[in-house]
């Protein structure tokens, strides 16, 4: 009797998103068996527990042998162990360097170091994300941070090049960086309401108006040692800013610019006579903050001293969010009418 057996063979790496995200989440094979049982794949496929195990395992040694180069993700797109498409293999970038927002806020500002990952375990426990997850998203923050430190240029260009994340994904990393860079603090109480979307817009507006790749200060001279265009502050920037301090000391320059943005904003604000009445108190706390911005501790304090002498106070007397923004803009632009400082503080607290 002649039996007839159909044999296909094929070198393209079978990646199963499923699987690949169990291992990224820091499950252990038999925790990814147990979970995939529950989800109903035997009964769907009609395997037994030993080939899903199988099945597993393979899936988890092909995923090691790959973490390697996603260290380095443009060597993933040349080598040629693994035939895996285009696709596939941003697809497999795009996950394995995404994060969780939790883990993030947790470790936003503190300096990437052996310091730092002392305490993943206590993140792990905080978060309910599993310690192998903390520590490979730890590891990827690091390791990006690494690579683009010394490097001028945009910071998020140099992201996108020697990691090939998309445009989204790499202006995160570049709000982390660029956070890690200048330890910003943004651990304490008072500000545990805002999420790492608010930060990294926040960062975003930052690295786009107060750094040195900012103000186009770049040397001419390629072998010059300067500061990290996109990463560190522009210290003549800050510097500036403690010119400000006339708008407070000045009676009569406080006057003129509680005018012109009074008159600018009357029938605009739902909170004009609160604003009004609390223009001084206001001005003198944004001022203040500005000022101080040439000292390193008060620059890592920039958050927790704009909640406590601006939002506060705002909250308080119940602005609304469009309100504020309409302030803070007029006020920046009657800055600018007064003297021409350049003061970028709008985008910071909106």
């Amino acid at each position: 009797m002649t039996s007839e057996l159909d044999i296909f063979v094929g070198n393209t790496t079978l990646i199963d998103e499923d699987v690949y995200r169990l291992w990224l989440d820091g499950y252990s094979v038999s925790d990814a068996v147990a979970l995939r049982v529950r989800s109903g794949i035997l009964e769907q496929t009609g395997a037994t527990a030993a080939v899903l195990q199988s099945d597993t395992m393979d899936h988890y040694r092909t995923f090691h042998m790959l973490e390697r180069l996603l260290h380095a993700p443009p060597k993933l797109l040349h080598q040629l162990i693994f035939q895996i498409p285009p696709s596939r293999q941003a697809l497999l970038i795009e996950r394995y360097y995404a994060f969780d927002e939790a883990f993030v806020r947790e470790v936003l500002g503190k300096k990437l170091s052996k310091g730092t990952k002392k305490d993943l375990d206590d993140i792990s426990t905080k978060t309910g994300i599993t310690l192998k997850s903390c520590r490979r998203q730890f590891d990827n923050f690091k390791r990006v941070f690494k690579v683009v430190e010394e490097m001028r240029g945009s910071l998020v260009d140099n992201i996108q090049q020697h990691f090939l994340l998309s445009d989204r994904l790499a202006r995160d990393y570049a709000a982390i960086v660029f956070f890690a860079n200048n330890r910003f603090e943004t651990g304490k109480k008072k500000l545990q309401y805002l999420s790492f979307g608010d930060f990294a817009f926040c960062a975003e507006l930052m690295i786009q108006n107060w750094t040195l790749g900012a103000v186009g200060e770049a040397p001419t001279d390629p072998d010059s040692q300067v500061d990290d265009m996109d990463m560190d502050l522009d210290k003549e920037f800050l510097q500036d800013l403690k010119e400000l301090k006339v708008l407070v000391a000045d009676k009569d320059l406080l006057d003129l610019h509680k005018s012109l943005v009074c008159t600018a904003l009357r029938g605009k604000l739902g909170v004009f006579s609160e604003m009004e009445a609390n223009f001084k108190n206001l001005s003198r706390g944004l001022v203040n903050v500005a000022a101080k911005l040439t000292h390193t501790k008060d620059v890592r304090d920039l958050f927790v001293d704009l909640v406590e002498k601006f939002i506060e106070p705002c909250r308080s007397d119940h602005w609304p969010l469009n309100d504020v923004r309409l302030f803070l803009n007029q006020y920046s632009a009657s800055v600018h009418s007064l003297d021409g400082f350049r003061f970028a503080c709008s985008g910071c607290v909106t």
